[in-house]
């Protein structure tokens, strides 16, 4: 049973929920950094940051004032991504983290002066995720900030990351980054709703995930086979017991074990309950491990996702991945297809009505029953009827015909 680790704030005041939020995305750090370097959960963090509970403990409390930044006994630590498992396995080149890029016009930035000796050298902040504050809602607008600089930021950082991990889903280069690229497409058109989502990249995540691992892409020549697999005998291993799992195990095994979500958020996003993830991820712990040359330590077997995330993130990071194509490409390709959606709509809408006022102009307006199709009759008996006039009878005929067509003549006595 976990313990509970929040409760009342100490006397000593912290920020407000929402500046504490502020701090730690200016940091780049996400919530299970914060969480596995303070030793809590990310649940816990995430009521620190919503004004549900505060930190219990003075050490715990001043970890958390240290990684946030509002200490001044020291900075706060530049955690890795991949050896805490964020949101995006690799959203930079190997090696780095979006911790310790440098921001523009910060005095390491290339092009820019260095500060005069004895000055200080301070860090530019970086900005906050784009669409979210304290709450999950849009931040006021601030100046020189618009949606498209937003989804720019929003994509130049997980779409590198997002195709790695579309690689070990699928192990298809090709497929990896279009369902990236259709990813992405799908949060353009629905920006408003994904800028006041509570996390963005994950939303984008499981669009990815959808389009990847749909069964259509089988039909399709180009994606029917996996790629070659990696020569070196332990990635290929891996990546070959990866592949060989069912789509719900590969699935729950790299967001769990690869990503660093916790059980809950990869149930959540596998549409799974709790109990289902779990075991579904501790059977695929165990087919993976099964088929590597060289399983883990004993003691790392049982919990298996350590050492299968380290892994899974060198995995990631030493194979090639074609690169994702720019930010503009994808929204003017996004907006293109929308586009041609409407159209489509309006020609069907018009076809529609054409073809309903067609119909009812053609249509008749009362029944008319049909007639039957002629047929010959046969064994009808001729009709009857009196006898065939002889040439007497019909020169009497005449004769009676002409001479009474003004009556009967007067009879005129004769008197001898």
């Amino acid at each position: 049973m976990t313990r509970s680790t929040t409760g009342p704030v100490p006397a000593d005041p912290l920020p407000s929920p929402v500046e504490r939020r502020r701090l730690r995305e200016a940091r780049a750090l996400s919530e299970e950094q914060v969480a596995t370097a303070v030793g809590v959960t990310p649940a816990d963090v995430r009521a620190w940051e919503t004004g549900a509970a505060g930190p219990r403990g003075r050490r715990r409390r001043k970890a958390y004032a240290r990684l946030i930044g509002c200490a001044e006994d020291r900075p706060a630590p530049h955690l890795s991504v991949e050896a805490t498992g964020s949101s995006t396995m690799s959203p930079t080149e190997p090696g780095t983290s979006p911790a310790t890029r440098t921001a523009p016009g910060s005095p390491s930035a290339p092009g820019t002066p260095a500060p005069a000796e004895g000055t200080p050298a301070r860090e530019a902040p970086a900005p906050a995720p784009p669409g979210q504050d304290g709450h999950g809602t849009l931040p006021q607008p601030r100046e020189g900030l618009t949606a498209q600089k937003a989804f720019d930021a929003l994509y130049d950082h997980a779409a590198p990351g997002l195709t790695r991990q579309m690689y070990l889903l699928t192990g298809r280069r090709g497929l990896s980054r279009e369902a990236v690229e259709h990813a992405f497409r799908i949060v353009w058109q629905r920006w408003p709703e994904v800028a006041r989502d509570r996390d963005p990249a994950g939303w984008a995540r499981a669009a990815a995930y959808e389009y990847a691992m749909s069964p259509w892409h089988r039909l399709r020549r180009a994606h029917r086979r996996a790629d070659s697999l990696p020569e070196d005998p332990a990635r290929r291993a891996l990546l070959d017991a990866l592949l060989g799992l069912p789509p719900s195990y590969r699935r729950t095994l790299l967001l769990h074990d690869g990503v660093g979500l916790g059980l809950p958020e990869t149930a959540a996003e596998t549409e799974a309950s709790t109990r289902a993830a779990a075991n579904r991820l501790v059977h695929a712990r165990a087919a993976v491990v099964e088929q590597l040359a060289d399983p883990p330590e004993p003691a790392d077997a049982g919990e298996g996702g350590p050492d299968l995330h380290g892994r899974l993130s060198a995995l990631a990071l030493a194979e090639e991945v074609p690169a994702p194509p720019p930010a503009p490409t994808v929204r003017a390709g996004s907006e293109r297809i929308a586009e041609l959606w409407t159209r489509a709509a309006l020609c069907f809408g018009v076809l529609l009505v054409s073809a309903t006022a067609f119909t009812l102009h053609t249509a008749p307006t009362r029944y008319e029953q049909p007639l039957s199709p002629a047929q010959r009759v046969g064994g009808v008996p001729p009709r009857g009827g009196p006898e065939q006039l002889t040439p007497q009878d019909l020169k009497l005929q005449k004769a009676l015909r002409g001479e009474l067509a003004h009556g009967p003549e007067r009879l005129v006595p004769r008197i001898p």
